[in-house]
C-alpha cells in the first residue's frame, strides 16, 4: 500500500519520553501516528541518518514588533528567523504599537499571523491598570498565551508597577501570568548610575536588587491572590534560590544570552549591542545561573528576542534601546553548551519542549508521542560552524553572537508535518497557526 503516511522520518535518533531510540516516525494529518521500524510508505520520506530528532523547540518569549515597529521586525521576518534556527512555535509579547491589550488587538495579531508566520504562535495580552478587570475574558481568547506584566519599564509603554494595580491584575483570571520583574521605583532612583557613553553601567543602574525586590514583591502578591506566575529572564542566582523555595506558585525562565555572555567581556566587546533588560551581568552571575539550571530550578528557556536596528543601537548609551535578537540562535547556542558538557541533551529538551508544555498547558506539543503534533527540531549535534550575518534572517541584521564558533545546529524544522526549513533553505510557503492551550480549549 502506498502513501499510508504523509511523512516518514527515517534512520535518525528519536528523542521520545522513553529516551533516545533508533526508530522511524510516521506522520499523517499533521500528527504523529506511528513510532517504530519498517513503517511502510509515505508521500515524503526524509533520511535523518546521523541526525537527532528532537521534539519541536518552543521559544516562549519573543518580541516580533508588529504592529507599529516593523522597521525592527515583523511577524513574518521574526518567525522566519525562528524556523531557520530550529524553533517550531513561539509566544509573542504585547509591547507593540499599539499595545496588545484589547480583544480587537489580539484578534488583529492572530489574523496577521495565520499562514504568514512560519512557525506556530500565541500572543500575550498586556496588563494595564485600565484593563485589569477585563483580563479574565482576554486570557480566554484562543491563541493567547496568557497575561504579561511589566513591573519595570522596558521597550514600549506597558507598565504596572504599584501593588494595588498588580493585585487587581492577579485577581482577574486563572492562567499563569508572565512577569518582567524589575522594580521601577528602585530603577528610577538609580538612574544617575547609568553613565553616558558607558553601557557597562547598565547592570549597575538596573542592579541585582532591582530584580530581587520585584521578584519578592510579585511572589508575595501572587500568593495573596492565589495566582500562579512565571518570572521571565532571571539574571541572578539569588532570585533562583528564592524561586526554588516558592515553586508551588512560581515557575521561571532563563535566556541563552544570560547563560552565555558575561559583562566583563560583553560590554567592552559589544558595547550597546550587549544592552538588554534585565542586563547581562558578571561571569559569576552567569555561573550561578548554570548551577541552578542543572539543579532543575529554571523551567524553560526563552530567547527574549528583542531586535532593534543597527542605527538605533549605535546611539550613545543610555539613549540606546535595550534588547537583542536571539530566536535564531537559541537552539545552536544551547547545543554548543551540550557539546561542551555544560548541559545534557535531556535537560535541553525539557527546557525547550516538555517544560513549556507543562508550564503553559499546551495541547499536542512538547513531546514526540502518538497523537501529538508532528513538530520536530532535527539537529546535527556534531556540526561545527560559525555564526555569520549571511545566515541571520531577522530584519535587524545583527547578532551579538556573529562570528562565534559553535558545535551543533538545527538541520531541519518541521511544523505539524510540514518541512518548513531544511539545510538553511525555507519552504515555499508559511504554515504557522495558533497554538492550542488547555485553558482555552477545555474550560
Amino acid at each position: 500500500m502506498s502513501d499510508i503516511f504523509d511523512l516518514i522520518l527515517k534512520n535518525g535518533t528519536v528523542h521520545s519520553p522513553g529516551g533516545a531510540e533508533a526508530v522511524d516516525v510516521g506522520v499523517r494529518g499533521g500528527r504523529i501516528v506511528a513510532i517504530g521500524t519498517s513503517l511502510g510508505d509515505a508521500g515524503e520520506v526524509i533520511d535523518c541518518t546521523g541526525l537527532d530528532i528532537l521534539p519541536g523547540c518552543i521559544d516562549s518569549q519573543v518580541h516580533f514588533r508588529e504592529p507599529g515597529l516593523e522597521h525592527k521586525e515583523d511577524l513574518e521576518s521574526g518567525s522566519r528567523a525562528a524556523v531557520m534556527g530550529g524553533i517550531t512555535a513561539v509566544f509573542e509579547m504585547p509591547n507593540t504599537n499599539p499595545n496588545t491589550d484589547t480583544a480587537d488587538r489580539v484578534h488583529d495579531k492572530l489574523a496577521r499571523a495565520h499562514h504568514r508566520m512560519w512557525c506556530d504562535h500565541a500572543f500575550y495580552v498586556g496588563a494595564t491598570a485600565d484593563n485589569a478587570e477585563q483580563l479574565r475574558e482576554l486570557e480566554r481568547i484562543p491563541g493567547t498565551a496568557g497575561v504579561k506584566i511589566f513591573m519595570g519599564a522596558s521597550t514600549g509603554s506597558l507598565l504596572v508597577d504599584d501593588d494595588g494595580a498588580l493585585s487587581r491584575v492577579l485577581a482577574s483570571g486563572t492562567r499563569r501570568v508572565a512577569i518582567h520583574a524589575e522594580d521601577e521605583a528602585r530603577m528610577n532612583a538609580r538612574k544617575p548610575y547609568a553613565l553616558e557613553g558607558d553601557p557597562s553601567s547598565h547592570p549597575v543602574w538596573r542592579d541585582d536588587e532591582s530584580a530581587m525586590i520585584a521578584t519578592k514583591r510579585i511572589i508575595a502578591l501572587a500568593r495573596a491572590a492565589r495566582r500562579r506566575i512565571h518570572i521571565l529572564h532571571i539574571t541572578t542566582p539569588a532570585e533562583l534560590d528564592y524561586i526554588a523555595r516558592n515553586k508551588d506558585i512560581a515557575t521561571c525562565e532563563v535566556t541563552p544570552q544570560h547563560l552565555t555572555l558575561a559583562g566583563e567581556d560583553a560590554y567592552p566587546r559589544l558595547g550597546t549591542y550587549a544592552q538588554m533588560n534585565p542586563p547581562i551581568r558578571s561571569g559569576a552571575h552567569r555561573d550561578g545561573l548554570w548551577r541552578f539550571l542543572n539543579q532543575g530550578v529554571p523551567d524553560v528557556l526563552g530567547s527574549d528576542h528583542a531586535p532593534h536596528t543597527i542605527e538605533e543601537k549605535a546611539k550613545t548609551y543610555p539613549a540606546s534601546p535595550s534588547g537583542m535578537p536571539g530566536v535564531q540562535t537559541l537552539v545552536p547556542l544551547l547545543l554548543n553548551h551540550v557539546a561542551e558538557g555544560r548541559l545534557s541533551l535531556r535537560r535541553f529538551i525539557e527546557l525547550t519542549s516538555s517544560g513549556p508544555q507543562r508550564v503553559f498547558g499546551l495541547v499536542g506539543k512538547g513531546r514526540i508521542a502518538l497523537g501529538y503534533d508532528a513538530d520536530f527540531t532535527i539537529v546535527d549535534l556534531k556540526k561545527r560552524w560559525t555564526v555569520g550575518r549571511d545566515w541571520l534572517a531577522s530584519r535587524c541584521d545583527w547578532s551579538p553572537f556573529d562570528g562565534m564558533d559553535l558545535t551543533g545546529k538545527a538541520v531541519g524544522t518541521i511544523v505539524r508535518g510540514h518541512r518548513v526549513m531544511w539545510e538553511d533553505t525555507l519552504a515555499d510557503a508559511a504554515v504557522g497557526e495558533a497554538i492550542r492551550f488547555e485553558a482555552t480549549e477545555f474550560s
